[in-house]
């Protein structure tokens, strides 16, 4: 069983298949972020005019053509809307042309269910950190099976976060792995830190690294190593809570913020110290990929999920505790 999936939420065009739940092919584009970010309409502009070269790359890769998919998936949302909408007229498109089923996929449990995959974890606990979204999450049973959300950002993502301070800055590109780069070597400048059980809040420690930042007083190499080592100890101490919560025997890292590896290093170490086994997946896969996309679709049309018309729009704020598990 080939399912291709198509990934556009962001500045990613995505485009993988997955077959019996092995990655086959995995192709991509990305817009170039400078200081500024995404302008939507422009990001969308860029996913319309490459989205046919890279489903061909993808099917190139896989060595199929487009007669022997058998099913395919696109991103729903969570994400910005132009930008969601060339994935689902893309697989709408091929839905139709090769009368295949067509399935919504939720990206952050796309983020879950591939790290789960490739490390034959079934029930973690996962924290989920991207751009727009910072949360805590495992599964749960009532009323159905579903990803229930046991803390999250009350305000913005901790990606958001960066990615503005990195505009604040001046950085090119303006994201995580650039501020990390200039972090390094920074000595720690008390900022805010605030954690409310397992929910957080990142708008605090931003406004007060911008104005240290303006004010001249610290180093941008000081005021980046601070920043973010405040805010991944307290996501790590979030995630401390929710594990005694659970009592989960595996802890799961994954989303485009999961690439840093001094978050990994924080969460490795609180999950070792409660004998608990701590998995990130390799970077191809924490940042946005049509490959996750295809596997869940892989899962749902396995499972014999149904889909009508009506369930296959965009949802620019599509929750992952509003999605139905049908496939575990």
């Amino acid at each position: 069983m080939a399912v291709i999936g198509i990934e556009s939420s962001a500045h990613t065009l995505g485009v993988g298949i997955s077959e019996h739940g092995r990655i086959i092919a995995n192709a991509k584009e990305m817009y170039k972020i400078g200081s500024a970010g995404m302008i939507p309409m422009k990001v969308a502009d860029f996913h319309a005019t490459n989205v046919r070269t890279v489903i061909r790359e993808a099917l190139g890769e896989a060595g199929l053509k487009a007669s022997d998919i058998e099913a395919i998936g696109y991103t729903k949302g969570p994400g910005i809307g132009p930008c969601l909408r060339i994935a689902q007229v893309a697989a709408k498109t091929i839905a139709a042309e090769h009368r295949i089923p067509l399935y919504p996929v939720n990206h952050a449990i796309a983020h879950i269910e591939i790290t789960k995959q490739l490390f034959n974890s079934r029930d973690p606990l996962t924290l989920y950190v991207s751009g727009g979204n910072s949360q805590i999450v495992a599964l749960d049973a009532t009323p159905y099976l579903h990803y229930k959300v046991l803390g999250e950002t009350f305000d913005i993502g901790v990606g958001n976060m960066i990615d503005n301070f990195a505009r604040e800055a001046k950085l090119t590109p303006a994201w995580g792995s650039t501020v990390a780069k200039v972090a390094e070597g920074g000595r720690y400048i008390d900022m805010p830190y605030s954690v409310k059980g397992m929910d957080f809040t990142f708008t605090g420690l931003l406004t007060n690294a911008s104005k240290l930042l303006h004010s001249g007083s610290h180093s941008i190499r000081d005021i980046a190593y601070s920043m973010q080592e405040t805010a991944f100890a307290m996501l790590t101490e979030a995630m401390e809570r929710a594990l005694f919560l659970t009592m989960k025997k595996d802890v799961t890292l994954c989303g485009g913020v999961a690439q840093s590896r001094r978050l990994q290093e924080m969460l490795r170490t609180m999950a070792e110290s409660h004998g608990t086994r701590f998995f990130v997946a390799p970077n191809e896969y924490n940042a946005d990929n049509g490959a996750m996309i295809a596997l869940v679709a892989e899962k749902m049309h396995a499972s014999g999920s149904k889909q009508n018309a009506a369930a296959c729009t965009i949802d620019q704020k599509y929750r992952i505790d509003s999605v139905r598990v049908t496939w575990q």
